[in-house]
């Protein structure tokens, strides 16, 4: 059964609510889960009672438990100080040993990424893709290297760490890292919004991913042109570009089960450049298809004239700042479509 739930790091007060109190709001709102995206939110350190009883109180509501764990890029980790000082000086021994302790627990599916992005940084810079002082193929070899290291792991406890297609990274690029750590080990977070970020068509990355697709992050996509070349904006679901029906018919193809966890918005919509007139883009995506790229302006130009229609935001509405409101109704608006697609198709 497919249950729809949602991130806690874009749910309103999550942090102020705790765990348990996050876990009962989302109940409230009428979703099936929660995806927690620090592992210290469920507790600060590890322990298996206070683990225990997030996971009892889930199991009391009815809802999924999924959480993250740490980035796996090691040019990334000294972002996340917290990760070492739990492993009292090893960032590994602190993944480690957080991995063991969400197991122990009953939760087995968990989150990673590869890097970060700094909306206050300007153009490229913002991406870690783009970073001056360490290529992306040597971070992308620096993240397998580690992969590597951490399978054992997570076999040993029976979990899987699902990569998330973020900003930074292509879903070509996310495979590749599962295929040599082993999708025994290690799966994806198919974050369709950011797929778009590469230059990507949601419904072709869907059909690439979804046989190693464990975790989700979804939400829909305003993809309208700006002087960079395009802008993505998050909105919600059933209201951008993305196909739904094709692309939950091509995930539950595979995994009929799969949880869909709802990401939403915090004060803004996220907007994101693609940089078409920089170079240094476009040499960055080498396995980026003509064809697909195609398909993604074809659907920036049906959402273009949506908006000339009257129909849908465009740029000027889309870079309003958000309510505390639009936060929370961004996660019904998207679970209510995502429910008539998911019932349509049964």
């Amino acid at each position: 059964m497919t249950r729809v739930g949602a991130d806690s790091s874009k749910f309103p007060r999550s942090l102020e609510l705790g765990a348990i109190g996050t876990l009962e709001a989302m109940k409230a709102a009428g979703l099936q889960g929660t995806f927690f995206r620090s592992p210290f939110e469920l507790s600060r350190t590890m322990d298996p009672a206070e683990l225990s009883d997030v996971v009892q109180a889930a199991a009391a509501l009815d809802m999924y438990i999924e959480t993250g764990i740490a980035k796996v890029n090691p040019y990334a980790t000294p972002e996340a100080p917290e990760i070492r000082e739990f492993g009292r000086g090893s960032y590994f021994d602190g993944m480690a040993r957080i991995i063991e302790a969400v197991a122990d627990a009953g939760i087995t599916e968990l989150w990673t990424a590869t890097a970060n992005y700094k909306h206050r940084l300007p153009g490229l810079f913002a991406c870690d893709r783009f970073r001056t002082d360490v290529d992306w193929e040597d971070q992308l070899a620096a993240t397998e290297k580690y992969l590597t290291k951490l399978g054992p792991v997570l076999r040993g406890v029976g979990a899987h760490l699902n990569i998330e297609t973020h900003e930074e990274i292509t879903s070509f690029e996310t495979i590749r890292l599962v295929e040599a750590g082993g999708p025994d080990a290690f799966g994806i977070t198919f974050d369709i919004a950011n797929v778009v970020c590469r230059g990507e068509d949601p419904s072709a990355a869907a059909r690439r991913l979804a046989p190693y697709v464990r975790q989700t992050h979804f939400r829909d996509v305003a993809l309208v042109e700006t002087d960079d070349g395009y802008g993505r904006f998050i909105v919600p679901i059933g209201t951008g570009i993305i196909d739904w029906p094709v692309v939950l018919g091509l995930l539950a193809e595979h995994n009929p089960n799969l949880n869909i966890s709802i990401e939403g918005i915090t004060a803004t919509r996220a907007e994101m450049s693609l940089f078409l007139r920089e170079p240094r883009w476009a040499a960055s995506h080498r396995d980026l298809t003509a064809d697909e790229f195609a398909a993604l302006e074809r659907s920036a130009a049906a959402y273009g004239a949506e908006v000339a229609a009257g129909r849908r935001p465009g740029p000027a509405e889309l870079r309003a700042n958000v309510s505390e409101q639009q936060e929370l109704d961004f996660f019904t608006t998207s679970a209510a479509a995502l429910r008539d697609v998911i019932t349509a198709a049964a």
